[in-house]
């Protein structure tokens, strides 16, 4: 038995080793890993001893690339040298405030410089890291704060009425002020030593919320990789290179924008950020910068492209080779309407905040067909299993189930997501196609039974989204007294269009089984979301 187990050991550590060499082998690809000189790689080491990786990445990028441009914000540029820089002299700034090791920073920023100073003045003072939603409403917020015991709050100054008199121990911060004061963060910055931090006795950890699509948004921590994997699955499908640059609409706060702001610094790439998103202005920056990667959200993507041809006219996007978009699903339609806009580049990830990353489709799974999510990306497993916990074959539909290396590490507020074995739910159901491809069919708390027949939602939003009098549609099943459920399609009309509920009946009518008509049909003006793009259909059953 010792024998046995021994073997299972080593040949644990063997496939280990031999994955951790091929996620090597990718990252010297993608021009990651280049020859640097002793001292500063003597520099990069002490950095992650002091402040562990989260905090140490804006110091290794400055040994790195220097006074090569890190971001361009409203405000203008920063090199990776002045982003060590800054981080290092708020760190000691706090310090000298009274900030300990260990306690909780709260962000509440739009994406600019601030947010980033924030961030990694935290991770350097080693702290938990709570990354709030710039959607709050108050009550949320306040909610929020509480329950994950913020000790220092930095916040946009926008957002000052809503804090109202919410101050936690340590005093707040503005990251972005229209006016000059005391509390800003570029005041404690011109104010502090730029010298090192003292070494936190805490590793940072960093505290993600849940989209709170249904409710109160949860805290959702996880600890510092300790494999390549996390990156190893991106550039194993994604054709990201070192010093290029990556326009970024997508929000900092969700997982998204936050794991692609550690890219760009890891990989020394110029990342552009602006506090709001407007369409024409990132198609006039994309132009402008030579942007080499966008970073977005399917509905962002959707406001670009119903701009229309005469938006795209007299732009050139030829240095652009990457769309990557995630948070929401893309849908059939949408995708291949951006693949005629900008080319073969897009590339549509599956995951989401707990379960990180499962799946990646690539430009060529999306040529064959538009509304997958593609294949299994190295170092994860993704499998579709009944109520049972078995496993179900290509073209059954079923729970989803990952597994890999980065999960997170439970709710902060206590609770866990569904597990079967060292598999986790991602909360969706989904179906696999002969190719491996997987293709999301709802979310497993969505679908409805109606007379007896099992309906998911997002099959008829995504034909009547494909509809040419349809702008925008969510479906979701309400309560009925002779059926038990029944489906209702909220819609929103494209201008220039009209629509009646019948029309709509008929639509799906034509395309579906009967029990899959709604027979509630609501026309309103703009679907409520949140900074990701996502329906809030909790507001919508509301109305």
């Amino acid at each position: 038995m010792k024998l046995a187990k021994v073997a299972t050991l080593a040949a644990g550590a063997a496939r280990r080793a031999a994955d951790e060499t091929y996620y090597a082998t990718l990252a010297v690809r993608a021009g990651l890993v280049t020859p640097e000189r002793p001292d500063r790689l003597a520099k990069m080491a002490a950095a992650v001893y002091r402040f562990g990786m989260l905090g140490a990445i804006p110091s290794v990028a400055a040994q790195r690339y220097r006074d090569r441009t890190a971001l361009i914000d409203e405000l203008g540029s920063l090199t990776f040298r002045e982003l060590d820089d800054h981080t290092s002299a708020l760190a000691n700034a706090w310090r000298a405030r009274g900030l300990r090791d260990g306690e909780v920073v709260a962000i509440l920023a739009r994406n600019h410089r601030g947010f980033h100073y924030a961030v990694f003045a935290a991770a350097k003072c080693g702290a938990r890291i709570v990354l709030l939603n710039t959607d709050f409403a108050g009550p949320q917020l306040r909610e929020v704060v509480a329950r994950e015991g913020a000790d220092l709050l930095v916040f946009d100054e926008e957002y000052r009425e809503m804090l109202g008199d919410l101050t936690p121990p340590r005093g707040r911060y503005r990251a972005w002020a229209e006016q000059p004061g005391v509390d800003t963060l570029a005041n404690l910055i011109a104010g502090a030593t730029r010298s090192t931090p003292r070494r936190a006795t805490t590793t940072a950890k960093v505290i993600l919320l849940t989209s709170g699509t249904t409710g109160t948004p949860k805290g959702a921590p996880r600890s510092d990789p300790t494999s390549l994997a996390p990156l190893g699955a991106i550039l194993d499908k994604v054709p990201f290179r070192a010093r290029q640059i990556t326009e970024c609409p997508a929000p900092l706060f969700h997982t998204l924008g936050f794991a692609h702001m550690f890219i760009a610094l890891g990989f020394g790439s110029t990342l552009v950020i602006r506090r709001r998103f407007d369409p024409r202005v990132v198609l006039d920056s994309l132009h402008r910068h030579r942007a080499t990667a966008l970073v977005v959200v399917p509905v962002m993507l959707r406001r670009m492209v119903d701009l229309g041809p005469e938006a795209f006219a007299g732009h050139d996007f030829s240095a652009l080779r990457i769309i990557f978009v995630a948070g929401s699903q893309l849908g059939a339609d949408l995708c291949v309407k951006v693949t005629e806009a900008f080319g073969p580049v897009v590339y549509n990830l599956y995951g989401s905040t707990e379960v990180a990353y499962a799946t990646i489709a690539t430009p060529a799974d999306l040529a064959v067909e538009p509304g997958c999510v593609g294949g299994t990306v190295s170092s994860a497993i993704v499998k579709i299993l009944d109520e049972h916990g078995a496993e179900l074959p290509p073209g059954q539909t079923g729970r989803i189930f990952v597994g890999n290396n980065f999960q997170f590490d439970g709710y902060t507020g206590g609770g866990d997501k569904a597990r079967v074995g060292k598999l986790m739910s991602s909360g969706d159901v989904g179906h696999f196609d002969s190719a491996g491809r997987l293709f999301i069919d709802g979310r497993d708390d969505d679908m409805i039974v109606s007379g007896g027949e099992n309906v998911f939602p997002s099959e008829v939003e995504e034909l009547l989204s494909a509809h040419p009098a349809v702008a925008e549609v969510s479906a979701f099943g309400v309560d009925d007294d002779r059926y038990g459920q029944r489906l209702r399609a909220v819609i929103v009309v494209r201008e220039g269009y009209s629509l009646a509920e019948d029309e709509v009946r008929e639509h799906v009518k034509a395309h579906l089984a009967r029990f899959k008509v709604p027979r509630d049909v609501v026309f309103i003006d703009e679907l409520p979301r949140n900074p990701t793009g996502k329906v809030l259909k909790r507001v919508l059953r509301e109305l």
